[in-house]
């Protein structure tokens, strides 16, 4: 397995090209795909999540593995639901354990055939594909929002439309409100209001759009400029006005010392050093992807911290929350998993064992400890090609603004 070891330059200045969003681009090639159009949106990420949803839409195979791409299987298992003929949608060995339960059963309940041909409740799945009847549906608030994105997508092709009944408190509001938009676009009439999501039956009119940078990936350069005092970098790309709910890591980041200007052509971020005093406490249920980065980044700038509203990370490529429990410690820090959707740190540390940091296939965890190059000697990531699930030209773009990353095994 291949290592990196990435040092950190003494000064942190630069301008950089990021990736487009994944979520964005996801989205609009179901949507494309479903107003029976052949073009693609303009600057599509280059991501490997949207680079198997485009072969899968593209392809006339029968047989689809989208490997460790969770978005797209959800999203296609609800579009080769509504599309004449047999498919079987498989995936890596964690993606045959990710549940799929809700959506399986929600899609049944509106007359998709899908049999489990592996493990009940998860891929792979044999899905034969038609009309399927509107009507009404409740599912639970705190289910993946890819679950309810996937149906509220196919609605308007379904008899009648669809009334989605969302129950208890939602979580990832952001990426609802992001399909809702974006299907609006297309030509979609849609309402949400008071828990219920209801859309009409009619057809999607194609347009072409230009996919917006990635506010995920931009997070890890919020965390370099924490950690380094008189840092200005520029972010090419960025919408103030974006539909990404992570675009709020702006506001976080303020409270760590990062303030951000914004420009007509994206923004530019500085960092004063100086975080809040206090314990740092923040839901991230609607920025469930931030987590992993402020939990080492809070740690590396000695910011006790109490992370709630992290429920669907023990559901993504990974156990992040576990995850970030064991690396976490080989860095020096002992933080605490309370339940299932808290992680707390009180400052306690504990004897740094400076081993790689396993990235447990999870292009996440990479990214998000490789900003430790800015508080040691140097960090070592395993298995580091996982940063083409979301941000391919990470490491490239570290070099570029003076990071020295080296092959060592």
């Amino acid at each position: 397995m291949t290592t990196y070891s990435v040092k950190a330059p003494q000064s942190l200045s630069g301008v950089v090209k990021l990736p487009t969003s994944k979520s964005i681009s996801n989205r609009l090639l179901i949507l494309s795909a479903l107003s029976g159009s052949q073009a693609l949106p303009d600057g599509l990420s280059d991501s490997d999540d949207t680079r198997v949803l485009i072969d899968a839409l593209r392809s006339d195979l029968s047989h689809i593995d989208i490997g460790a791409a969770g978005t797209s299987m959800r999203f296609l298992t609800a579009y080769l639901a509504t599309r004449p003929g047999t498919h079987v949608i498989t995936g890596s060995e964690r993606m045959k354990k990710r549940p799929i339960a809700l959506l399986v059963d929600a899609l049944r309940s509106l007359g998709a055939k899908i049999d489990y041909l592996g493990e009940q409740g998860c891929p792979p799945l044999r899905i034969e594909g038609g009309s399927l009847r509107g009507g009404r549906l409740t599912l639970p608030g705190s289910v993946s929002s890819q679950y309810i994105s996937a149906l509220m997508m196919i609605a308007p092709m379904l008899e009648g439309g669809l009334s989605l009944t969302l129950e208890g408190n939602v979580v990832s509001v952001p990426y609802i409100e992001m399909t809702r938009r974006l299907m609006e676009t297309f030509g979609a009439r849609v309402t949400w209001a008071d828990g219920v999501v209801t859309v009409e039956q009619g057809p999607y009119t194609y347009r072409q759009l230009t996919v917006e940078a990635d506010w995920s990936a931009a997070s890890y350069w919020y965390a370099m400029a924490a950690l380094r005092p008189g840092a200005q970098l520029r972010l090419l790309g960025l919408d103030k006005e974006s539909a990404q709910g992570d675009s709020e890591g702006a506001k976080i980041a303020e409270h760590l010392g990062v303030g951000t200007t914004y420009e007509a052509d994206g923004i530019t971020i500085t960092s004063s050093g100086r975080a809040e005093d206090g314990v740092f406490s923040y839901c991230f249920v609607n920025q469930p992807d931030l987590a992993q980065t402020y939990v080492v980044l809070c740690c590396l700038m000695g910011v006790p911290f109490d992370f709630t509203g992290l429920q669907s990370l023990r559901i993504k490529e990974t156990d992040r929350i576990a995850a970030l429990v064991a690396e976490t410690r080989k860095l020096g820090f002992e933080i605490e998993a309370v339940g299932d959707d808290r992680i707390k740190w009180n400052g306690a540390k504990c004897q740094a064992s400076h081993e790689p940091i396993a990235t447990y296939k999870d292009h996440r965890m990479a990214m998000s400890f490789a900003v430790a190059a800015l508080t040691q000697d140097e960090v070592t990531i395993a298995d580091p090609d996982v940063v083409t699930k979301s941000y391919p030209g990470f490491w490239h773009d570290l070099r570029s603004v003076g990071f020295s990353v080296d092959e060592i095994l």
